[in-house]
């Protein structure tokens, strides 16, 4: 089945004639520093892991190397208001599918702010609702981009999208996701929601200290820890707190 839909993004692998510090960022990261080829999902590719593991150093490379800015938004627009950009990006190979899309997206939760200000000077909020992004809650706006701003046969990487949604409202993020995977979407989303990564028969890649390996949302530690939690609470507290 999967051979039959088309991949915008198909894999990621380092250029072969780079020369890399393995002791400075990004590359001394263990999942980045013996980065091999990683094949996406035609539809949703998870990026699971702990902080500080290079999901999001990755996913940033990765919209860069597509013609997105750093702070994200669409291709039209080219913020950076700070300096703390890798340079993962300029060592990347991109392979892609045969389609071109027609519309993408890069959502990352910590610079979104900068995006709805950006949109706001501009004037531009048609496709956002015409409402300006800060008049809404943070996750509202966050919404807004999946349900009116996302028009879908397009490419969107997100980054923690659910940092601004409550645990119903990430349930009608996968409604609105599945929606524009029935037309012609693909995803790369970076999660520490069990609720995302709940998604059926989409990829997960686990970044640890061992590099990037496939895994299954039973093996994450997102739906192990909270499956835990949610059926042991009062004891776990109570060993939480323990002197």
């Amino acid at each position: 089945m999967l051979e039959k839909l088309n991949c915008f993004v198909r894999s990621v692998r380092m250029k072969t004639a780079t020369t890399m510090d393995s002791s400075t960022y990004p590359f001394n990261i263990p999942a980045l520093k013996d980065l091999g080829q990683l094949d996406f999902h035609p539809r949703i590719t998870f990026f699971v892991g702990e902080n500080g593991s290079g999901k999001s150093t990755l996913l940033e490379a990765l919209a860069m190397s597509m013609g997105f800015g750093p702070e994200g938004g669409t291709k039209n627009v080219q913020l950076s208001t700070t300096n703390s950009v890798s340079i993962l990006h300029e060592h990347l190979v991109l392979a892609r599918g045969i389609g071109k899309p027609k519309d993408g997206f890069f959502l990352r939760a910590e610079s979104f702010f900068n995006i709805a200000t950006y949109m706001d000077e501009v004037g531009y909020l048609q496709s956002y609702g015409g409402k300006s992004l800060h008049h809404r809650s943070h996750g509202e706006a966050f919404l807004t981009l999946l349900s009116q701003k996302f028009r879908g046969n397009g490419i969107y990487l997100l980054d923690e999208p659910e940092a601004a949604l409550s645990p119903a409202r990430q349930l009608t993020a996968l409604r609105c996701i599945r929606q524009l995977v029935t037309e012609n979407s693909q995803f790369i989303i970076a999660t520490h929601s069990p609720i995302l990564l709940a998604y059926p028969d989409a990829k997960m890649l686990h970044f640890s200290s061992s590099g990037i390996e496939e895994t299954s949302y039973e093996q994450t530690d997102h739906y192990a820890i909270t499956k835990d939690f949610l059926n042991n609470y009062r004891s776990r507290i109570e060993r939480l707190f323990e002197d």
